[in-house]
């Protein structure tokens, strides 16, 4: 860390150095984010300590059973590093659109279910118009994708809501529907309302379910009897099969369903929205606003799927 004439203080950081700290935290290691950035451990050791001797801050810790660990100043400094990573790039693809080619590295964050439907679509079709584009994809939790927005690890995140915190743009309505276990006696109908569910027990799935489920039993003055509590659909699914327990999920879930299980409208209907969410759509980049844009134009139309009619076979 050096001083001027006025006493402030004054970093001669640089972009491989900022490279390669928020390497070092998304790997969390030295080794990996060496090789990633074709660096030897050494050097990688040494570029981290000339960085905190410059910031005169410790920004890692190693810890012998928890690893490599941020300190409090090295995460704040981490999303602050992000952003200052996400300017170059901006950079770089302003140039490049300038001479007519749009390039980048785009960084998306999707919960399961969206991760596999929405994401290898998006993918094919930036990478027939925009070669040159990249895309990362980083699965996860409805809430850590929220917070890999939240901390910049991501530039455009599929969430549902709430999202009060992000610019978001909905991408896609999706019904849910009662799924129960073959043999089941509400099977019998051909709609179900929730009122006959408040008995039953009920299998919920993290992955985005639990707000629209919620609200769907709130709404209909229902009790909700959980009886499970998983994190992926097919998990939920399965459990179904087996006769475990009944539940609500959305027709991106039952687009294959295994056998035996039943797939029932609701009465009152439900739905569960998926939205594209940024931290700003004015400061997005351009690589980001082409994605959006052909994110929009391949699904907002689309949203009227139906699950497979998968009825318990007689």
């Amino acid at each position: 860390m050096n001083y001027n004439h006025e006493g402030h203080t004054k970093s001669d950081m640089n972009n491989n150095q900022i490279r390669l700290f928020v390497k070092i935290a998304e790997t969390g290691s030295f080794t990996k984010a060496g090789l990633e950035l074709n660096m030897t451990q050494p050097a990688v050791s040494r570029a981290i300590s000339a960085l905190e001797t410059e910031m005169d801050v410790k920004l890692l810790l190693r810890d012998r059973r928890s690893g490599l660990m941020l300190t409090e100043v090295g995460k704040r400094v981490l999303i602050l590093f992000r952003e200052i990573l996400s300017g170059f790039n901006k950079v770089e693809q302003e140039i490049s659109a300038e001479k007519g080619l749009e390039k980048g590295l785009i960084r998306i964050g999707a919960f399961p279910v969206a991760a596999a439907y929405f994401v290898p679509k998006m993918i094919r079709s930036i990478k027939n118009r925009y070669p040159g584009i990249e895309i990362s994809v980083h699965e996860g939790s409805v809430a850590e994708v929220k917070e890999w927005l939240e901390t910049r690890q991501i530039d455009v995140g599929l969430i549902i809501p709430p999202h009060e915190e992000f610019e978001t743009l909905p991408l896609f309505r999706e019904k849910l529907y009662a799924v129960l276990p073959g043999g089941h006696p509400l099977g019998q109908h051909q709609v179900i309302d929730v009122k006959d569910l408040e008995h039953e027990p009920m299998m919920i799935c993290r992955a985005g379910y639990e707000p629209p489920v919620l609200d769907l039993f709130e709404r209909a003055g229902s009790e909700l009897n959980v009886k499970y509590v998983v994190n992926s659909y097919n998990t939920a699914l399965n459990m179904i099969q087996e006769g475990l327990a009944v539940g609500v999920l959305s027709q991106l879930s039952l687009l294959a369903p295994p056998d035996d299980v039943i797939i029932r409208e609701l009465s009152p209907d439900a739905y569960r929205d998926v939205h594209l969410a940024v931290h700003s759509l004015e400061e997005a980049s351009i690589a980001v606003r082409l994605l959006i844009d052909t994110a929009l134009e391949l699904f907002t139309e689309a949203g009227n799927l139906s699950p497979a009619a998968n009825t318990v076979k007689e």
